[in-house]
Formats: C-alpha cells, sequence, structure tokens
C-alpha cells in the first residue's frame, strides 16, 4: 500500500480521480494493475486480504472494489457479501475476477460484474469505466 504521507486517496477523489480498492494478494500483479488503473486516470489503493479490504472499504469508501475470489482471511466472494449487505457499503460497486469458473457463484453474492483471468489491460480499464458510468447515471455523482 501507498505510503499514506504522500498520498490520500480522498483527496484524489476530491480532484475527480475515481478511487479503485483493489484487493490482491500477489504483489506483481498488485504493480501491474496499479500502473494499468493509474494510466486510465484513477486513484488505487491496495489490500491484500478480505479482512483489510472491509475495513479499507470502510474507511475509504472507494467508487469500485476489485477483488480477486481467493483471498486470505474473507475471501472475495465473502467480502463482495459483506459489502452489499451493509448499509455503509452497499453502493461500492463490486467487480470480481478470478482464474476460477465463477460468475454465477459471483453475480450470486452480489458482484456487479466479473472477469475471468487472465484478462487484458483494455478489458479491465472498459469494464471499470463501464461500471463508473452506471453509478455516475444511478447517483447522480
Amino acid at each position: 500500500m501507498a505510503d499514506p504521507v504522500t498520498r490520500n486517496p480522498l483527496l484524489e477523489e476530491e480532484q475527480g480521480r475515481a478511487l479503485i480498492l483493489v484487493v490482491e494478494r500477489n504483489p506483481v500483479v498488485q504493480r501491474l494493475e496499479r500502473f494499468f488503473l493509474e494510466q486510465a486516470g484513477y486513484s488505487v489503493e491496495f489490500a491484500s486480504d478480505g479482512i483489510a479490504a472491509l475495513a479499507h472499504a470502510r474507511e475509504l469508501n472507494p467508487r469500485i472494489v476489485v477483488t480477486e475470489v481467493l483471498v486470505p482471511l474473507l475471501d472475495g466472494l465473502s467480502l463482495c457479501r459483506a459489502l452489499k449487505s451493509d448499509p455503509e457499503t452497499r453502493s461500492i460497486v463490486v467487480l470480481v475476477f478470478s482464474h476460477l469458473h465463477a460468475k454465477d457463484r459471483a453475480t450470486e453474492a452480489g458482484a456487479d460484474a466479473f472477469l475471468l483471468k487472465p484478462f487484458e489491460e483494455q478489458h479491465l480499464i472498459e469494464t471499470v469505466a463501464k461500471l463508473l458510468q452506471l453509478t455516475i447515471k444511478e447517483t447522480g455523482a
């Protein structure tokens, strides 16, 4: 995770950079996702497990949570259920991705979208952009 002294995700959100919380345990994949998403104009924060992600989501109120299914402590589908069942976090868009063919299970958990790994950079960026457009239309934000 970035040094909080040098980055303020809440300030970045106020400056028009939508905040995306990515739940990913692999540091190599984290670097790639950070690069792709920041190049597309988003602010990115990371959590390496589901419990930390839930705490970060409550604290930072990201526009989107992007989670792998297989993350430690609280798997991505349970994280999605927890976010969608909490009145404070239910409006956060959840994008689930995995090597597993788990689209139906992700949908049942309340996910707004599912991507099968490995995904291409452009497909990730396009999916995030579409999800953000939907939230803007729904909330007027």
